[in-house]
């Protein structure tokens, strides 16, 4: 990209800004979104992000990239593995945007060693509620900021150009499906491999699992090797996540490796009759990725195709219930049976994480990141479950609040990507309520950008 072009999309950014009438709400002018909740539509022109959409540099002895706020992963990938680099946590979705899975939450397979992505950030360029643009760091005047930044959802600010670690990888990943009869006996292996970092003898790089029932789950093992070999490939006919049923080892490049999910939006595409093999002999490449499948979804928002397609069979209308939550890894088993004996949707995602040690110099050592607080040295999995249950009748949201109950019962937390229906007071204490309204006094006095309980739970 280069800093000239950055510099140009930065004076765009500020442009647009100052063309934001002083009394309006200031939200991104995106025509896409990776946010499964409504919201509101804006009647003012937006922030002007067009041209902050690539890497900067990238610097291979320092092992360091200078990435503008919109690039997506995809492009941020495509710039760092030619020198034998990758971002040390890199979300599932080539549509993700490094700045909003630093402003949201993103997890991968790395997570149980490397922590969210937030976590190799070391410096930030945000755009603030005023206007400004400050850089925040770890020990800088602005470390409140860099610290409360995650989980915001731009509601504290919006990036503008992050540098991050990135660490060597090597050409090709080797996989091992590990197959359990029970959830007891994965949670038992998923703590060992998270503490020991192996598996029978063998280093393990790379670990999430697939629930398909109470008595089939799979952990998926991935080894980095520069051996070479045959490697499969999933951007066709195949189905990823079907092989781990089909298959006790595999081998991907690290690219695919990296985007194995992204053909068919895990298992979601089978949603859109993509895995159909009759259909999907006559669907363009092209369009098996996720971001086809974010505008299938935008039309179906717009025009309530699946309710209408229910009403017409005499179904229903569905209750979305994509969400992706976060248990201690010792509640593992407790959530998993109870969603499996009471949520009809099937398979389920399982990612490990745990926050990266030593913390960040400069963080509180207890809780670094006020806004999700999730707890040091200490291990949590990822359940990602993305579909649709009847609606009860009377109760929106039915479903969504009893996995909300759910989850904080079990001292858990859920990202705020997808529909919410927490009350004031509990999203306060979930979501760093306090250190929240400091930080909004400090960086957005005059409340230009929306609140984090209005943008997450009333949708505005």
């Amino acid at each position: 990209m280069g800093g000239q072009a950055f510099d140009q999309g930065v004076s765009a950014l500020l442009a647009s800004y100052r063309a934001i009438p002083p009394n309006a709400t200031v939200r991104l002018a995106k025509k896409t979104s990776n946010l499964f909740r409504k919201r509101a539509a804006n009647p003012h022109p937006g922030l002007d992000v067009s041209g902050l959409d690539r890497v900067i540099s990238v610097d291979p002895d320092a092992r360091t990239a200078d990435v503008a706020g919109m690039c997506t992963y995809e492009n941020l990938v495509a710039a760092t593995l030619p020198y034998g680099l990758a971002p040390l946590v890199v979300p599932q979705l080539k549509t993700i945007t490094l700045g909003g899975a630093v402003t949201g939450l993103g997890i991968e397979s790395t997570s149980f060693r490397s922590g969210l992505p937030h976590e190799s950030v070391s410096e930030i360029d945000i755009l603030t509620g005023d206007g400004e643009i400050i850089t925040a760091t770890p020990t800088n005047e602005h470390a409140d900021l860099f610290f409360g930044f995650p989980n915001s959802y731009g509601t504290l600010g919006y990036s503008v150009r992050l540098r991050i670690e990135l660490e060597p990888v090597k050409p090709y990943v080797a996989l091992r499906h590990v197959r359990f009869t029970s959830i007891a006996e994965l949670q038992a292996t998923m703590e060992t491999i998270v503490t020991e970092k192996t598996y029978d003898g063998e280093q393990v790089d790379y670990l999430d699992g697939v629930v398909f029932s109470a008595h089939e789950s799979y952990l998926t093992l991935g080894r980095q090797t520069d051996e070479e070999g045959p490697v499969s490939d999933y951007t066709g006919m195949d189905i990823y996540y079907r092989s781990v049923q089909n298959k006790t080892t595999d081998r991907l490049t690290i690219h695919d490796y990296l985007w194995r999910w992204d053909t068919d939006w895990f298992w979601c595409s089978r949603a859109f009759g993509a895995q159909n093999p009759k259909i999907r002999r006559w669907w363009p490449k092209r369009y098996l990725r996720s971001s086809f499948y974010w505008k299938l979804i935008g039309l179906d928002q717009r025009w309530d195709i699946g309710d209408r397609l229910n009403a017409r069979k005499g179904l229903p209308p569905g209750e979305r219930v994509v969400q992706d939550i976060e248990v201690p890894i010792e509640h593992t088993t407790d959530y998993v049976e109870w969603f499996l004996d009471n949520i009809p949707i099937e398979p389920i995602w399982l990612c490990p994480l745990r926050l990266r040690e030593p913390a960040l110099p400069g963080s509180d050592p207890v809780r670094p990141w006020p806004l999700y607080p999730l707890e040091p040295q200490r291990a949590y999995v990822n359940v990602g479950f993305w579909s649709a249950v009847p609606v009860t009748p009377g109760d929106p949201g039915h479903t969504n609040k009893i996995i909300e109950r759910k989850v904080a019962e079990l001292d858990g937390h859920k990202s705020l990507y997808s529909e919410s229906f927490y009350e004031p007071e509990e999203f306060d204490e979930l979501y760093g309520g306090e250190s929240y309204r400091l930080l909004k006094k400090r960086y957005d006095p005059r409340g230009r950008l929306l609140d984090l309980y209005a943008k997450a739970v009333k949708r505005q």
